[in-house]
């Protein structure tokens, strides 16, 4: 697997929580990543956390063959074809955490009526599909009423963050309320990447 297994082991000695795996199928987003057989070769390589990401038309229909391959945690976006309520069922059903993933220009309140049935809302802080983008200020109020939403309901429901973030990026969406940030770029482009991780920390990273 080229030097897969070595980058995530460098993860791992790097403090970094979790794996995030980037699902795309050309079609819902303009970019084709990772499939099945990664995912379970991924599974296979380490006991990390593994937080899939399905950036995917119609996500319902693959839940069960993730689930199967490993993944501890699916999210999927509520702008896809997929019923959201269904397949967050679906997800929790095979024993693995669900989470929503909304895209930039979608209101917060979109995912409101979701949250008691799910673990994770994944806010996209860059458009999806592809990495390296800047991140988008305008989403830090998405945050916010993301987070004001879920402590109005009184839910133990974390907010992830994916996109541009970096260490003066990660202070803005932590005091938003995120708590679960999605770096790439900042990461493994750094000298050090545990000094980087670190330089995120709040509560969770991945």
């Amino acid at each position: 697997m080229l030097h897969l297994g070595s980058e995530i082991k460098k993860l791992e000695t790097s403090g970094i929580d979790m794996l995030h795996f980037d699902v795309m199928d050309g079609i819902f987003v303009n970019n084709i990543t990772f499939g099945l057989p990664i995912l379970e070769q991924v599974r296979k390589a380490s006991d990390i956390t593994l937080d899939v990401h399905l950036m995917i038309k119609d996500p319902a229909k693959y839940i069960k063959r993730f689930a199967d391959a490993g993944a501890d945690m699916i999210s999927f976006h509520v702008e896809s074809d997929s019923d959201a309520l269904e397949t967050l069922k679906a997800i929790r059903g095979c024993g693995v955490k669900p989470a929503i993933a909304i895209k930039p220009a979608t209101p917060a309140e979109a995912v409101f009526g979701l949250l008691p049935y799910l673990d994770m809302v994944l806010v996209m802080t860059v458009e999806p599909g592809f990495g390296g983008q800047s991140f988008i200020p305008e989403t830090v109020d998405k945050i916010r009423a993301v987070r004001s939403k879920i402590n109005e309901l009184g839910l133990d429901v974390d907010i992830e963050v994916d996109g541009g973030i970096n260490g003066q990026t990660s202070a803005i969406v932590r005091e938003a309320g995120a708590n679960v940030l999605v770096s790439g770029s900042f990461l493994f482009h750094a000298e050090d990447m545990a000094a980087a991780a670190n330089a995120l920390k709040d509560d969770r990273i991945c």
